[in-house]
Formats: C-alpha cells, sequence, structure tokens
C-alpha cells in the first residue's frame, strides 16, 4: 500500500523545497519502520504463531499464543570468531512442511508419543562480506515450539568457531520465574528460586515461568550433541540471552559444516500439568538408532549406598569399607526375597581411599578390591535373577577415564552387568582435560562441549555392548533417550542425599519444584524411598512416610530405587509394600492437578497390566484435594490400594503417622486425597 502524506500549503512551493521536506519525512519514516516478516508458521489447531523478521538486516523472531504475545521481537544469529553473523542478512528463501504421526517409547512416561508439528526453514544470506548463509528451522506444535539454526556447506566456510550466541527470548507477560543459577559450583544441585523473571541472573534449564495471568511457559533445550549447553542470561527487564557454557579452548564451540544446533524449546500451556504432559522435548530428537533395545530393562533395584551418606560405612577399603563382598551378598538376597531385579554397588572398585573428589586418576575400573569378588557375587545374583549395577565414579578425570572406558565395559558385558551408574564428582568449570601441548590441564565445565561429546560417547560405547547407563553429575537431559535408549535416567539436581548430609535439607516444596522444572528435561534418579526418615547423625528428613512412596509415582525414571536401608523396610514393611508393588514403566501418564511449587497429584498406567497408580504430594501447606477418577477404565471397578499421611501427620511433629486402607472405586467417583504439611498419598489401583 502506497505511504500518503500530506503536506503543509506552505511545503507546497516553491518546488525545490518541497521535495527537500518530502525527502525528511520519508528518511523519519524508514529510521523508524517496523521489521518486515518474511516467514511465519502457525501450530497444527492455530494455538502458536512464529514470526521471523528482519530489521534492516537484522533478524528477530517473535512468538503469539491465540493472538497474545508471548515472546516479543527477540534477536537470532551468533558471535563468531571471525565477526557477528547477526546483521545484514538477507531472505534467500524458505520451505515449508506439516508432519503428524506417532511413533513407540521402548520405554517411558507413555507408550505412544503423537508428533504434529508446522515447519518452516528460513534461509538467510549476508548481502555484503563473506556472504555467509545460516538457515533457522522452527517447529510449532500446539504446546510448544522449537527453532535451531543450520550451518549449511558453503563455499569459504570450513568451520564455524562460536563465541556466543545472540539468541534471545523476550517474555512479553509480567512473569514468575523458578529457577537455578548457572556457573555456579555445584553445577545443577541448587534450590529452586522463585523470583520475578526480572530479578533472575543467569539460570540453568529449563527455566520455567508463570505470567501474572496464569500462562505456564518453561525454556530448555533439545537434542544437545557436540555441542556447548545454553545458559540463560537476563540482559534487561524479561529479556534473556543465551549464554553457552564455556570452554578452556577459549571459544563455546567449534564445528565443521554443515551441522545443527541443539533445539531451543519454548514449551507453553494454560496449566502447570501441561508443561509436563508435553512430548516437545522428546519430539524434537531423532528416533531410535540403535534398533532392538529390548536389553534396556526398566526396573527397580536397591543398593550398597546409602549407608555410606549416613557415614557408617564408607567408600574407601578399611574397617567401614561397605563395598565387601559378605555386605553385598546380603543385599542381593533381599532384593531376590522382594522382586528387585538390581542392586547398585559403590566403592568396588580401587581408588576410593584418600580424596578422590576431582581427583580421580587412582581408579580403575576394570578390577574390584580385593575383599570384593565381582565374578563370585554377578555368579550368586544371576541365580537369584538379581544382576549388578555397575559404578563408574570418575572424580572428572574424563581422559584418565575413557582410556579404560573399552575395557571397563567388557568386563561389565562378560559379568552379565548391563546397566550401571557414573559419577562427576567435582567443582563445575573443574573437569580434567589434558592439554595438548602438554602443559597444565585444561578446564572444563559440565555442560561444555567437551563433556557433550564425552557422555554421548559413552552412551555409544555402552550400547555396543547392550548396556544401559545413568549419569550422575551430568550433563543436562535434551531427550536424546529417544535417540540412545539406552541413556536410561540420570541425576542432574538436588537429589535424596541431600537429606542425609544437606544444609539444608530438601524441604518439602523441592520435590513439587522438580516436577515442573528439572522433570520436563527427562527421567531422574532422585532415589527415594527413605522410610527411617533420619539422614546423617539423626537429621530429620522433611517429609512423612506416605510422601516417600508417592515419589516413585511422581518423580519419574524408569529405573527407581529403593534406597534405604534393608532393615528400615524390614521395620516398615506395611509402608514398603508399596514399593514392591509400584510399576516403573508406563503405558499413559496424567497430571491431574497441580501448581508450580505448591503440590501436584500425577496417575500413571502400568504398561504391564491395567493397573493404575497415583501420586500426590505438597509443600509445607496441608491440602485436601478432590480427585476426579475418571482416568480408570468406564465400566470396571477398582480395588484402590491407598497409603496416606494418618491422623495429625506432620513432617516436622509427626512424620511417621500412616494408615493403608483399601476401598473399591470407579471411574465415576471422586476422592478427597487429604494431605498433611509436608506429606503425600500413593495410591495401587487394581481391576477387580
Amino acid at each position: 500500500m502506497p505511504l500518503v502524506v500530506a503536506l503543509p500549503r506552505a511545503l507546497r512551493a516553491p518546488r525545490p523545497l518541497a521535495w527537500l521536506a518530502m525527502s525528511l519525512l520519508f528518511c523519519a519514516v524508514g529510521a523508524h519502520a517496523e521489521p518486515v516478516t518474511v516467514a511465519s508458521a502457525s501450530s497444527p489447531g492455530k494455538v502458536l504463531k512464529v514470526s521471523l523478521q528482519l530489521d534492516g538486516g537484522n533478524p528477530s523472531y517473535r512468538v503469539e499464543r491465540l493472538g497474545q504475545t508471548v515472546v516479543a521481537e527477540s534477536k537470532l544469529g551468533f558471535q563468531l570468531r571471525d565477526g557477528r553473523l547477526d546483521r545484514d542478512l538477507e531472505l534467500l528463501g524458505q520451505d515449508t512442511r506439516s508432519v503428524d504421526d506417532t511413533w513407540e517409547q521402548p520405554w517411558g512416561e507413555r507408550r505412544s508419543v503423537r508428533n504434529h508439528y508446522n515447519e518452516v526453514t528460513v534461509q538467510l544470506g549476508e548481502r555484503s562480506g563473506a556472504k555467509r548463509r545460516l538457515d533457522v528451522v522452527f517447529r510449532v506444535y500446539d504446546d510448544g515450539l522449537g527453532f535451531r539454526y543450520h550451518f549449511p556447506e558453503q563455499p569459504g566456510l570450513r568451520e564455524a568457531i562460536i563465541d556466543d550466541e545472540l539468541t534471545e527470548f523476550a517474555i512479553a507477560p509480567e512473569s514468575t520465574a523458578w529457577w537455578i543459577p548457572a556457573g555456579e559450583p555445584i553445577h545443577y544441585e541448587y534450590l529452586y528460586q522463585r523470583t520475578p523473571l526480572d530479578q533472575v541472573p543467569v539460570a540453568h534449564t529449563p527455566l520455567t515461568l508463570r505470567s501474572t495471568d496464569g500462562l505456564h511457559v518453561a525454556i530448555h533445550e533439545a537434542a544437545l550433541v557436540d555441542y556447548a549447553g545454553m545458559w540463560l542470561r537476563r540482559t534487561d527487564g524479561q529479556r534473556l540471552r543465551a549464554q553457552l557454557s564455556p570452554s578452556a579452548e577459549g571459544w563455546k564451540v567449534r564445528r565443521t559444516l554443515p551441522f545443527s544446533t541443539p533445539w531451543r524449546t519454548l514449551q507453553i500451556s494454560d496449566q502447570a500439568g501441561g508443561l509436563v504432559e508435553s512430548n516437545l522435548i522428546l519430539n524434537l530428537n531423532e528416533p531410535n538408532v540403535l534398533g532392538d533395545v529390548s536389553w534396556v530393562k526398566p526396573s527397580k533395584y536397591l543398593g550398597v549406598w546409602w549407608s555410606m551418606h549416613l557415614d557408617s560405612e564408607s567408600w574407601a577399603t578399611g574397617p567401614k569399607h561397605a563395598a565387601t563382598t559378605a555386605k553385598t551378598k546380603k543385599v542381593i538376597d533381599f532384593a531376590a526375597k522382594h522382586g528387585f531385579r538390581g542392586v547398585l554397588v559403590e566403592g568396588w572398585n580401587p581408588g576410593w581411599d584418600g580424596n578422590w573428589v576431582g581427583n580421580g586418576y587412582d581408579f580403575d575400573f576394570t578390577r574390584a578390591t580385593p575383599d570384593f569378588d565381582i565374578d563370585a557375587l554377578s555368579a550368586y545374583g544371576a541365580k537369584k535373577g538379581v544382576h549388578l549395577i555397575g559404578h563408574h565414579e570418575t572424580g572428572c578425570a574424563i581422559e584418565h577415564y575413557e582410556d579404560q572406558l573399552g575395557a571397563a565395559l567388557d568386563l561389565y558385558a562378560r559379568l552379565g552387568v548391563d546397566s550401571f551408574k557414573s559419577g562427576y564428582v567435582c567443582d563445575d568449570g573443574q573437569v580434567d582435560r589434558r592439554n595438548p601441548a602438554g602443559g597444565p590441564l585444561w578446564r572444563e565445565w559440565h555442560d561444555g562441549q567437551f563433556m557433550a561429546r564425552h557422555h554421548l560417547k559413552v552412551v555409544q560405547e555402552a550400547a555396543k555392548r547392550h548396556i544401559a547407563v545413568n549419569p550422575h553429575e551430568p550433563i543436562k537431559d535434551t531427550g536424546l533417550r529417544r535417540t540412545y535408549p539406552n541413556w536410561i535416567s540420570r541425576e542432574g539436581a538436588r537429589g535424596m542425599e541431600y537429606n542425609a548430609w544437606g544444609q539444608p535439607p530438601n524441604p518439602p516444596e523441592h520435590e513439587v519444584n522438580l516436577v515442573f522444572t528439572r522433570m520436563l528435561s527427562g527421567p531422574m534418579d532422585y532415589t527415594p524411598g527413605i522410610l527411617s526418615l533420619k539422614g546423617r547423625h539423626g537429621q530429620a528428613i522433611p517429609s512423612t512416610l506416605a510422601r516417600q512412596l508417592a515419589l516413585y509415582v511422581v518423580i519419574y525414571s524408569p529405573i527407581q530405587m529403593a534406597a534405604d536401608l534393608p532393615e528400615h523396610y524390614e521395620q516398615h514393611r506395611e509402608a514398603f509394600q508399596f514399593i514392591e508393588d509400584v510399576a516403573v514403566d508406563w503405558d499413559d501418564t496424567r497430571v491431574l492437578d497441580g501448581e508450580v511449587g505448591d503440590y501436584v497429584t500425577i496417575a500413571r498406567k502400568d504398561r504391564n497390566s491395567r493397573d493404575w497408580f497415583l501420586g500426590s504430594i505438597t509443600d509445607e501447606h496441608g491440602r485436601a484435594l478432590p480427585v476426579p477418577l475418571s482416568f480408570l477404565e468406564p465400566g470396571v471397578r477398582y480395588r484402590a490400594e491407598i497409603y496416606r499421611d494418618g491422623e495429625g501427620a506432620d513432617y516436622q511433629r509427626n512424620p511417621f503417622a500412616f494408615a493403608r486402607e483399601t476401598r473399591e472405586v470407579t471411574s465415576a467417583d471422586t476422592l478427597t486425597i487429604v494431605l498433611a504439611p509436608g506429606g503425600g498419598q500413593a495410591i495401587r489401583f487394581s481391576p477387580m
């Protein structure tokens, strides 16, 4: 549409003066022109729309939901070693496609996953200079979107050295944020803070937001492969910018072309539970590349572990050594008696004596200590249907570990150890890496490009031997379990061990926060089930007895540890029954109700039976929650085995008040779940 400018009579003559005035007006209009939308895509149900703009050659994007702005104009681009790639760009072309298919998880929160999206790929190129090219791909679902950059093969550019990303997330609605700090020593193991978004400094993802009018948004990333992890640094108001995890080499990422970055993701929902039910992160990953993975076995396990956190036994050899043949046999016997498939043993190999934290050069992963007969114990467990679960603590001596990785995994394969837990205990930014020049060691971060490569190498080598991997102190989960289903779980947050010795221990709101923050990235090996409710030197764990049971449903993992000592389970036999019975692999998952940091109720259907399991937990406030049972199969009577907080239960004053009861229910019923302060409830629904 032409721009019409009406000039005052005084400017109509003489002619030269009129043209001068018009020129000035057009210059002013051009200087304040709105960005030009050059591409856009809407979600299949027209819920979300993403647009890419060019403003004088500078690219940006915006996101709208049902006509309301969620992400205002936000920059795109890179700071490369040889100059910025975020200006003087022009549109070279664009491609669109739509996909609607369904795929099946070999294990997971649900069996079937629908992958329904519209996609636009925008090709951009520099108008002058080196004329580098860069593609931006937007994939839009009804419940969120992902976008990533692709560096195509092109003349004159063999590799990209990225000093940082310039990607922004300018959150439009005023929002509250739940976050943990990035760039700090203990990596992801912090309690979540709740602040206005405009008070967040630098945060890890997932970062969860709730606007003043109730819209929930989570910012994360998917398919983190051979790239640095993304932190979020607030620059101004509610504007966040990607900050890539550092590298000892100075740059953040170095890649040969062609390559794609990880997806930058936004999960968006009216309800907090919608974030949890979203399959966005998984869908943005590539399909399974391992083929038949029936050898990956979701299961429950016990461990030679909690006693060391209690300081009654030790990882180190000597009179307190926990990983002995005699001790492990007893745990295997208990596991076999109560139907547990695995027994984790930490401290089984040389290297634990002395100061191993951040100093893993004494670890040997190919042989056991003299008091641990690994061959005999593997055979002993096999006769009872119990598998040893391996353990590799690296102490962050990464290449020392990689030098032994093949032989260590060969040992496990020979012994029938089909899963193992790994560890990377050191301060963030202090991961050891050999200096190619032979000088002092380089120091890396847990989520830099170096460690992204390392973790994937471990998973790939383990897959060759049909072994599953469960890293602690890991790189964040970004959905790669879809591509590599032997990446079965991980830690990546403040876990149960902080209740043994942490100051403070995890408060009741922590586990509720995890559901809506950390758990949005994928499974967590939280190691629940401490029925003694006591940590080191009698430290009280902020939980009721029933809450420990509910965690098995609320905190998802396809491997779940019964983390307490066998003698404590014998003392709480009635509560322990739920831990014996609860499933770990699911056909469906429903978030029935919940608010970030306050409470949550989740129901999951067992993949191997018609049973449903429900878990509900609250923060420090007691609650009475109506729970419709409409998720149950209509027309079927169910026996509900209810494990609840007893009369007068309170996590501080009366944590052991507990009741177990049964009743008959159908899908037409509504239960009122009463949760004590810091409490919980667990229910098994079995068709009658």
